[in-house]
C-alpha cells in the first residue's frame, strides 16, 4: 500500500489558499492548485491500516487507498478509474465535501489524516486535462423514458447512471440553468461553475436532456410526466428553507440566506437580477447559523463590501479536540472548524439567542436584540438553553441572513399533486426509494432531508439502481457493494 512508512516522514500538508486581500477582490476559488511532488508525499502517508475506517466515513464507499496507492505509483489514470467507479463527479467533491473520510482516516487517531479531498480533486482534473474524461453515450437504448424533476447533485448523478444504463433521460429544472444547489447554493470561490458547466456538456453529449425553467407542479402538472415517462424520480432537494418567526421578520433587510447566495452566483454568471436587489455593501451585516450556508453567507458579504460581519450560533462554542469519551474516533468530530470565509473577516457568537429583529421609522432594519444562553435542565425538567440574566443587548444589522436549515421538501405542488405520503420528519416516503406511487421514486433530501452532497450523490446512485431494476427487472448499475451486472 503506497509507501508503507510514508505516514511516518511526512507530514501532512493541506492545499494552499490565495492571500485574503487577493481573493476578497474576486469570486474565482480560493485554493491554489497543488504541488504533484506535494500529492505524492500526501498519497504515501496512507498506511496499510487493515481496515480502512474511510470507506465507513464515505457515503460513496470509495476505494480511496487504492487511488491513494495508484497516485502515489503515477499511475493517474488507473487512479481516475478505480475512483469514478463509485463517483461520478469527483471534481465537485474534492472542492466542496466536507470529507468525512478524513475524519475516519485511521491515521487521524493520532495524527492529521491523509488530504484525501485534495487528491481526489488533483485526479479528477489531471483526468480532464489528459482526455481520458470524453463522452461515452450507451451502445445499446432500452426504450425506456426517465424524468428527473431537480438538477442538483442527487438529479445529476441518478441521470447519469440511468442513461449509462441505457434509458433515455431527461432532467426538469424550475430555475433558468441547471445544477440546482450545486449552480445556486455555493459561491464561485468554492465551486467555479465553468467546473459544473464542463460536466453538464459532457453529459448533454452522452445523451441526457435537460429542460430549464420547467417547475413541475406549477406551469407542467406531475400527471404529464407520470403519463409520458415510465419512470418519475424526484430530486428537488430540501428547498422548504426554515424560518425564525420572531417580531420584526417582516422588516426590509431580513432575508433567507439562499435568497442572498442564488443572487450573487446569478451576478457572478451575468444573469439578470428580477427581484430586489440583496447587497451587503457598507452594511452591518448578522448572519444566523453557524453551519457550511453561514460560512458561505460570510464569505459573500465580505466580497461585497460589508462593513462588519457577525455570525451567531445557537449552541455552545465547540472544543478544539474531539472528546473521545463521548466523541471517540471514527465518529464525524464535533469540533471547532474555521473555513476560508472565516479567516477573511468575521466576528463569531457563540450560545446566543436571537429575540428580535428591530427596526426603524421606515420599516428598515437597524439591529437585533439578542441573550446570551446556557445549556442545562430548565425549569420544566427537559434540557435546553437558559438566558443569562442581563445580556439582552442589540446588534446594530441592516442586513441579516437566516442559515438555520431547512425543514425538507416543498410540500405544495409536486408532492401534494401525486398525494406522495410523508415520513415522521415530512420528508417523502420511499421503499427502496420508490414513494407511495408507483413508478415514482424519491432521491436525495427530498427523501432522507437536509445532507452533504455527496449524500445526496450517493442517493442519486442508488435510487438510479432502483429505477433500472424495476423498469427492467435487474439492474446494470453498480451500488455500494459494487455488485452488478457487467454493462456491455
Amino acid at each position: 500500500m503506497a509507501q508503507a512508512d510514508g505516514f511516518m516522514h511526512y507530514q501532512r500538508e493541506a492545499p494552499q489558499t490565495r492571500s485574503v486581500k487577493e481573493r476578497l477582490q474576486d469570486y474565482r476559488e480560493v485554493y491554489l492548485p497543488t504541488d504533484e511532488e506535494k500529492l505524492h508525499r500526501q498519497a504515501a502517508r496512507c498506511m496499510d491500516c487493515g481496515v480502512p475506517f474511510c470507506h465507513q466515513g464515505c457515503p460513496l464507499g470509495n476505494n480511496i487507498p487504492d487511488f491513494n496507492d495508484a497516485v502515489y505509483r503515477n499511475d493517474w489514470e488507473e487512479a481516475y478509474r478505480i475512483l469514478t467507479a463509485t463517483n461520478n463527479f469527483p471534481e465537485f467533491t474534492g472542492r466542496i465535501c466536507p470529507a468525512p473520510c478524513e475524519a475516519s482516516c485511521v491515521l487521524s487517531i493520532n495524527n492529521k489524516a491523509v488530504t484525501i479531498e485534495n487528491i481526489e480533486k488533483n485526479i479528477a482534473e489531471r483526468a480532464f486535462s489528459m482526455g481520458w474524461i470524453r463522452p461515452g453515450p450507451p451502445v445499446r437504448r432500452t426504450g425506456k423514458r426517465v424524468a428527473i424533476v431537480g438538477s442538483g447533485p442527487a438529479g445529476l448523478a441518478a441521470a447519469d447512471q440511468l442513461n449509462r444504463a441505457g434509458h433515455w433521460v431527461t432532467v426538469f429544472e424550475r430555475s433558468d440553468r441547471i445544477g440546482g444547489l450545486l449552480r445556486y447554493g455555493i459561491p464561485d470561490f468554492k465551486l467555479d461553475k465553468k467546473v459544473l458547466d464542463r460536466r453538464l456538456q459532457l453529459m448533454e453529449q452522452e445523451g441526457i436532456i435537460f429542460r430549464t425553467g420547467v417547475h413541475v407542479g406549477v406551469n407542467v402538472s406531475a400527471r404529464y410526466l407520470v403519463e409520458e415517462f415510465d419512470a418519475v424520480l424526484l430530486c428537488g432537494g430540501a428547498s422548504a428553507a426554515r424560518d425564525l418567526n420572531i417580531p420584526g421578520r417582516k422588516l426590509a433587510g431580513v432575508h433567507f440566506a439562499m435568497e442572498f447566495l442564488t443572487q450573487q452566483n446569478k451576478r457572478v454568471a451575468g444573469d439578470r437580477i428580477f427581484s430586489g436587489n440583496i447587497s451587503a455593501k457598507g452594511k452591518n451585516v448578522v448572519v444566523i447559523g453557524g453551519g457550511d450556508t453561514g460560512s458561505d453567507c460570510v464569505g459573500t458579504a465580505n466580497r461585497q463590501g460589508a462593513r462588519t460581519v457577525i455570525q451567531l450560533e445557537l449552541l455552545s462554542r465547540p472544543p478544539l479536540s474531539r472528546n473521545e469519551v463521548t466523541n471517540p474516533w471514527p465518529e464525524w468530530p464535533l469540533i471547532l472548524t474555521t473555513s476560508t470565509s472565516h479567516e477573511e473577516g468575521v466576528e463569531r457568537y457563540w450560545a446566543v439567542l436571537t429575540k428580535e429583529f428591530v427596526g426603524d421609522s421606515k420599516g428598515q432594519l437597524a439591529g437585533i436584540k439578542v441573550v446570551d444562553i446556557t445549556w442545562g435542565i430548565q425549569e420544566t425538567g427537559k434540557y435546553g438553553f437558559i438566558e443569562k440574566e442581563n445580556t439582552e443587548r442589540i446588534i446594530p444589522c441592516e442586513l441579516a441572513l437566516l442559515a438555520i436549515g431547512f425543514t425538507g421538501a416543498e410540500k405544495s405542488g409536486l408532492v401534494e399533486e401525486l398525494k406522495l405520503t410523508l415520513d415522521e420528519r415530512n420528508n417523502i416516503h420511499t421503499v427502496n426509494y420508490m414513494t407511495s406511487r408507483e413508478g415514482v421514486f424519491a432521491a436525495g433530501d427530498m427523501r432522507r432531508g437536509q445532507s452533504l452532497v455527496v449524500w445526496a450523490i450517493s442517493e442519486g446512485r442508488e435510487a438510479a439502481y432502483a429505477v433500472d431494476e424495476w423498469l427492467m427487472g435487474q439492474s446494470v448499475l453498480p451500488r455500494k457493494d459494487h455488485s452488478a451486472i457487467q454493462i456491455a
